[in-house]
């Protein structure tokens, strides 16, 4: 009876800005040929051509490919257009393939690679992405994450240009970036802006922007906290309003990626945001990072993908485990902020002296493994671990999460989260 890897031509694609390296082996791991061809459609349809040149009698193609979502997307798609299978390849295990080997890394090794691990796992790989929602949802992910980044950049660089002249701006506005505080200093963007003032106008500007929150009582105190401050450059004004200019496109632009994340997200009519702790954003990158749930059969298997399943090193009677550092660090990072974020107490609005736990399950959970010997780090680990079960079986079968009533909780040390 033929085996059925001795059915396929297996060809590994290392993709590039500009050109991809194909690399052709049989069943047997022996080399049939190799191409090198540019990174547009016209390039593509020569390339099938040329590649016929290397396929074995009797056999089909099998992609495999550590790329499928940046240079590699295009070929990915065109080659499932034309109903060629493609596996994704996690570029940990080409890797990995490449040093048990000893060979340098090229673009060349690293295609006979990723053609090896589709022998050596063949029926294992995950097939390409062929849903296009989830590369938009990527794609506003990672554009709102980006934004993020660019927010806290701005704010501090704000600050630091406020804290020379208005060193106690502060105690006027909470938050540098709200609407209040940025129509101010882009008014007022030095204390001699203030001069000829009166409180009386300055207390109208100020009600019209907060909607009545702040007022004349407010003005008296910013023009009371004023001394004599020689003039300020006119280029450190612009500098002040171009920095806020920015900063207000900034926060708009974020209200549009999160409208339109909306939009996406729900699309897919997940159940995550049914979890305290998960809000869209949130859920949204746990979408992103991990695609269709399917190609993971087991919560295991996206433990693993995840990098939270412990690495076991095993001889005789020893078996030692070690935390993996290995797996998708994005994802392992957003189910340790999960973790941490269930954990946290708050205080009772109605009942002083009391406190009450976002998530009492797992903060029973998180205490009771504290309790076993395990160290903070072991413990959340833990409940990474829980949640991966929860997370895919959410995925996968479309099930609410049931939360917890919450109810009064001990702390029973003050260093505790």
């Amino acid at each position: 009876m033929q085996h059925p890897k001795t059915k396929c031509t297996y060809v590994g694609i290392d993709s590039h800005k500009e050109t991809h390296t194909a690399v052709f082996l049989n069943c047997f791991f022996e080399k049939l040929g190799e191409i090198t061809f540019g990174n547009m459609p016209s390039d593509f349809i020569e390339f099938l051509n040329d590649a016929q040149k290397h396929k074995q009698d009797g056999t089909d193609f099998l992609f495999g490919m550590e790329d499928v979502s940046a240079y590699g997307r295009a070929l990915a798609k065109f080659l499932m257009a034309n109903n060629y299978p493609v596996k994704h390849v996690n570029a940990y295990l080409v890797a990995g393939e490449r040093k048990n080997l000893g060979y340098e890394k090229s673009d060349s090794i690293d295609a006979e690679c990723c053609a090896r691990l589709l022998i050596s796992k063949f029926g294992k790989l995950p097939d390409a992405e062929e849903d296009g929602r989830y590369y938009i949802l990527r794609t506003l992910v990672v554009r709102r994450d980006f934004l993020v980044k660019c927010k806290t950049m701005l704010k501090t660089y704000l600050h630091s240009l406020l804290t020379q002249d208005f060193p106690n701006y502060h105690k006027f506005f909470c938050e540098i970036d709200g609407a209040t505080s940025l129509a101010f200093f882009s008014q007022y963007p030095s204390p001699d802006d203030l001069e000829g003032v009166s409180a009386e106008n300055l207390g109208l500007f100020l009600a019209e922007h907060s909607c009545g929150f702040l007022g004349l009582r407010r003005a008296m105190q910013i023009l009371n906290s004023l001394g004599e401050t020689p003039p300020v450059h006119e280029i450190r004004k612009k500098t002040v309003r171009s920095t806020i200019q920015q900063l207000q496109y900034n926060l708009d632009e974020l209200e549009r990626i999160e409208a339109d994340l909306a939009k996406v997200y729900n699309e897919f009519g997940t159940t995550l945001t049914s979890m305290n702790g998960l809000d869209l954003v949130t859920a949204s990158q746990f979408l992103s990072c991990i695609g269709d749930v399917r190609k993971f059969p087991t919560p295991a298997k996206l433990a693993r993908y995840a990098g939270v399943a412990p690495r076991s090193h095993s001889s005789g009677k020893k078996d030692i485990q070690f935390a993996n550092q290995l797996g998708d660090r994005e994802l392992n990072s957003l189910f340790y902020k999960l973790a941490v974020r269930l954990i946290i107490t708050y205080k009772s609005e109605y009942e002083k002296g009391k406190y009450k736990a976002v998530n009492p399950f797992f903060y029973e959970y998180y205490h009771r493994k504290r309790a076993e010997g395990k160290t903070k780090a072991q413990a959340i680990k833990c409940m990474q671990r829980r949640l991966v079960n929860i997370i895919w079986t959410m995925l996968m079968n479309g099930e609410d999460y049931v939360n917890p009533p919450k109810i009064d909780v001990e702390i029973p040390n003050p260093d505790e989260p």
